[in-house]
């Protein structure tokens, strides 16, 4: 695998990864649609805005979005539909997503040589002018090799950020870019306090800047094993000339390592750039409270909420009325079928909840009550032991997956619009106040055909109800 050079111009590219377990914004986030698909702040998701503030210097089909696979065939579908996409089948952390990225780049330059900027798809940045004015900066040093690393300014002692030691040495003096002198993994408190009393430590971003051919030299330095997995699925690339394929037979043999310690806490070739960006990684809801507006008590209030004398509290309503009275530092977010109430401050410990739900199976942590699905969404509106009602709408010409279940039965009544149902060999048109009956283990298909949505209450009936139990033929979203 070639780790050419040019000197040449280089075309910019961004690799934005938008993987991520949905357990750090719980209960808003889940497993199955974590923040970076979540609108925080607007109407944008965080991922919508992360590829936005690249423009004018990198436009969208200069992106590439590297995902997980249950992300872009389930929920995160239509964020993800405008967008290049390379589908992690598990996660490995951020050293193989880059490097398989890196190589799918070279290999549509064509012999190029491009800048790639890597971003997290979930972070907020509020001086948009500030972080294209630092990017620049950043895609002019790498052109020379140097691996950039975006550092900001420590606002407080935070144990949740690694932190960057740079050297007084700048790259040249023209430039903004400092030498690094060592990185520091996630330190204690005690720690924090004394790199935030230095002048010359930074929080470490996440956010980097190189040619693609100066990161493959280090990872094959580095990582030989991800090197050598990532040259074969190139190679299995070119034989079956299915890259999807290729990645879900080979990614699984990746080691779980992230860039940082992998690489760039071993690179002699790294740099940084100093930032002040309005920055925030949104790792906790404090980090939510921190970036949101406040009225006058310091309250964040989203959604419906009644604070009365509260003080330095968010609220946070996804549906339901919340109202709260007398409290202070609070964290209080609803959604349809989870409540979350914490001090500031224990924010973080919301991954203990999320552990415990996954012990139990609980499906909380995996879905919300209201699910989307590339063809349209659904409720669940009630469940008990034996049975679940749901409420399902389907886009106009969209359907769902030739499918069969093993453990429930289904019942549908159409309340709007017109289906088409295949059950077995049968080719049904059910109409509005008509209904039919899908026995356990027929294959079927809903679809809509008409020109509004299809809305419809399916009652499922089995002794297991839960959504793996989907045996598929043919789908149109490769699902």
């Amino acid at each position: 695998m070639p780790e050419q050079s040019t000197s040449d111009e280089p075309r910019v590219k961004a690799v934005i990864l938008a993987g991520g377990s949905g357990t750090r914004l719980w209960p808003l986030s889940r497993l199955q649609l974590p923040k970076q698909f979540l609108r925080l702040q607007g109407d944008k998701t965080l991922l919508e805005s992360t590829i936005g503030r690249l423009a004018p210097l990198i436009q969208p089909s200069d992106v590439l979005v590297v995902t997980g696979a249950e992300h872009a065939r389930g929920e995160a579908y239509n964020s993800l539909r405008a967008y290049q996409t390379l589908l992690e089948p598990v996660g490995r952390n951020t050293a193989p997503a880059i490097a398989l990225a890196a190589a799918w780049l070279q290999e549509q330059a064509e012999g190029g040589d491009p800048v790639m900027v890597v971003l997290p798809a979930d972070h907020i940045i509020k001086q948009s002018e500030a972080f294209q004015e630092a990017l620049q900066s950043a895609v002019e040093a790498a052109s020379d090799g140097r691996l950039i690393t975006f550092g900001i300014k420590p606002t407080r002692p935070d144990t949740g950020f690694g932190y960057i030691k740079v050297a007084e040495t700048k790259v040249n003096d023209a430039s903004p870019i400092l030498l690094v002198d060592e990185f520091t993994e996630k330190p204690d408190l005690a720690k924090a306090e004394e790199f935030v009393a230095r002048d010359h430590y930074y929080w470490n971003s996440g956010m980097f800047v190189w040619r693609t051919s100066a990161i493959l030299a280090e990872i094959k330095a580095q990582l030989p094993d991800v090197y050598a997995i990532v040259k074969s699925i190139r190679a299995d690339w070119a034989e079956s000339e299915s890259l999807q394929e290729a990645i879900d037979r080979g990614f699984a043999r990746m080691p779980n390592i992230s860039i940082d310690y992998g690489v760039l806490e071993k690179s002699q070739k790294v740099a940084l750039i100093p930032c002040s960006l309005g920055w925030s990684d949104v790792g906790s809801w404090d980090a939510v409270h921190e970036i949101a507006e406040h009225d006058e008590k310091g309250n964040a209030v989203q959604g419906r909420a009644i604070v009365t004398d509260c003080q330095n509290s968010l609220v946070h309503s996804n549906k339901r009325l919340v109202a709260a009275i007398g409290v202070q530092d609070l964290c209080i977010v609803e959604t349809a079928d989870a409540v979350l109430v914490t001090k500031r401050g224990e924010s973080q410990r919301v991954r203990e909840i999320v552990d415990e739900l996954k012990q139990t199976n609980a499906q909380e942590h995996l879905l919300h009550l209201t699910v989307q699905r590339p063809w349209g969404r659904y409720t669940v509106l009630e469940e008990q032991a034996g049975f679940k009602m749901k409420r399902i709408t389907v886009n106009p010409g969209a359907c769902l997956s030739l499918q069969r279940h093993q453990h429930r039965s289904e019942h549908w009544i159409v309340v709007s619009g017109t289906a088409t149902v295949a059950r077995n060999d049968e080719l049904l048109t059910v109409t509005k106040n008509e209904s039919t009956y899908i026995p356990i283990g027929v294959k079927h298909r809903l679809e809509n055909r008409g020109k509004i949505p299809l809305e419809l209450i399916e009652i499922q009936v089995g002794e297991y109800l839960d959504e793996d139990d989907i045996e598929r033929f043919d789908d149109d979203y490769d699902r």
